[in-house]
């Protein structure tokens, strides 16, 4: 039964030739087994993973573009789920999120760092240790408070005011610089910015519409990223979510709202990337509802048909959580016991 509940908590072209790509976040093993096989029985095109900045470079670089100055600590896990997605034919997605404590003035890893150029020196020390890599997410799920700060919440659908535009001004500094700074490496380089999702502490039209440079222009980006969690089935009929959640039936107005406010000139039409997607199937920590398994796949289906609906919109859809973790997560698509679920032959068959 579903909970009535609100949410708690090569060169890649982006052209839309082509359905959306199944991707889908890490690890990339469990228990000491590669999971690159089952990714790839299920169809999954893009491998994503994060790589938190304030772990990686917990002092200071002297030559921060440097990817083997001493100070970086590159995750060795990390460089082994990529040769291993390039082995399985995936290409990768990496989340640069995270400040560390001499970026930002000695705040918690959730502040945004006082210069962006900092944070652009490490996207190109990353996309230079990755060379491969060239899809880049820029910080996950900025619009919420416990992920990015500072930042004031607002109530939907009203106007921001100066301390609640703060935030999405700094974030669209930081999407800015890591745009240009990661094109400079290489053209190939495809930049995800926005990063939202639908339970935030501002909301995604809100976010949109005030994230904008000193310029008053929109930052550069390639693809918009969002996460349409939602807590009905998808159907691009439904009536708008409540309160500006956009959720999955909202796709095609949060496509017209990205064009609207940062396509053309200077983005052209941006494209969606759906980061993550997820369906509970008991009580977690992560979300206060769920459905059962026979509704999960459903909505799987529901989702797979919808992103088809939107082909050349939606160029990627991503599922966070193969396994069961619970307490914490139940929005896997096998069970913690390893019994697949019907969603996992629903998001397979797409």
């Amino acid at each position: 039964m579903v909970a009535l509940a609100i949410f708690a908590g090569g060169c890649l072209s982006t052209s839309p030739a082509v359905a959306a790509l199944k991707a889908i976040w890490g690890p990339g093993t469990r228990d000491g087994t590669s999971l690159f096989p089952t990714y790839q029985q299920l169809g999954v095109r893009i491998y994503e993973d994060a790589l938190r900045w304030d772990s990686i470079a917990a002092r200071r670089p002297r030559r921060p573009r440097n990817p083997n100055d001493p100070a970086y600590a590159w995750p060795s896990a990390l460089t082994q789920d990529i040769a291993e997605a390039n082995r399985h034919h995936m290409r990768v997605a990496l989340e640069l999120i995270g400040a560390p404590k001499w970026s930002n003035g000695r705040h918690s890893s959730r502040w945004a760092p006082r210069r962006p150029r900092d944070f652009a020196d490490f996207a190109v020390a990353a996309a230079r240790r990755y060379p491969g890599v060239h899809l880049w997410m820029i910080w996950g799920e900025p619009s919420r408070a416990h992920n990015f700060q500072p930042l004031t919440a607002a109530t939907p659908f009203l106007r921001l005011n100066a301390r609640q535009r703060t935030a999405p001004h700094l974030y669209a500094r930081l999407l800015d610089a890591a745009y240009g700074a990661l094109k400079r490496v290489g053209r190939a380089n495809v930049i995800v910015g926005g990063m939202t999702d639908s339970a935030a502490s501002i909301s995604t039209p809100q976010w949109i519409e005030n994230m904008r440079l000193p310029n008053g222009k929109p930052p550069r980006l390639d693809l918009y990223g969002h996460n349409p969690f939602s807590i009905r089935a998808p159907n691009l009929l439904n009536p708008p979510s409540p309160n500006q959640q956009i959720d999955f039936s909202d796709l095609a107005r949060l496509d017209r709202l990205v064009d609207d406010n940062l396509g053309r000139p200077r983005n052209r039409e941006p494209g969606l990337f759906l980061s993550e997607w997820t369906i509970p199937t008991a009580v977690d920590r992560e979300f206060n509802f769920h459905v059962d398994p026979g509704v999960q796949a459903q909505w799987i289906a529901d989702g797979l048909r919808v992103a088809g609906e939107l082909t050349g919109d939606v160029y990627a859809l991503g599922w966070i959580h193969l396994y069961d973790e619970l307490p914490q997560s139940a929005g896997g698509l096998i069970e913690a016991d390893g019994r697949k679920k019907p969603g996992y032959l629903a998001w397979q068959g797409g």
